[in-house]
């Protein structure tokens, strides 16, 4: 799982030159976390990593320049700003 997570901060980090590594892995862990854990409250059966890489993926490439903006806005979020 470490070689998906420095992939996905890579792609970030190319997405959004806001974001320095630091702040691009945890953005990554935070993404994966979220997206299992609210798949898992909602009693959805666990797909695998792939389908939690592609959602990631999938968010990096559609909000990946805005992320620093997006943090902002959301309590969720708000520790990434620190």
């Amino acid at each position: 799982m470490e070689e998906i997570f420095e992939r996905l901060t890579k792609v970030s980090m190319e997405k959004n030159n806001e974001l320095n590594y630091d702040l691009a892995r945890s953005w990554i862990e935070a993404l994966w976390e979220d997206f299992e854990a609210t798949r898992a409250k909602a009693g959805r059966d666990y797909e695998g990593q792939k389908v939690t890489e592609m959602f990631v993926t999938q968010f990096i490439q559609n909000y990946g320049e805005r992320l620093h903006e997006f943090a902002s806005r959301n309590e969720k979020f708000k520790h990434l700003l620190k």
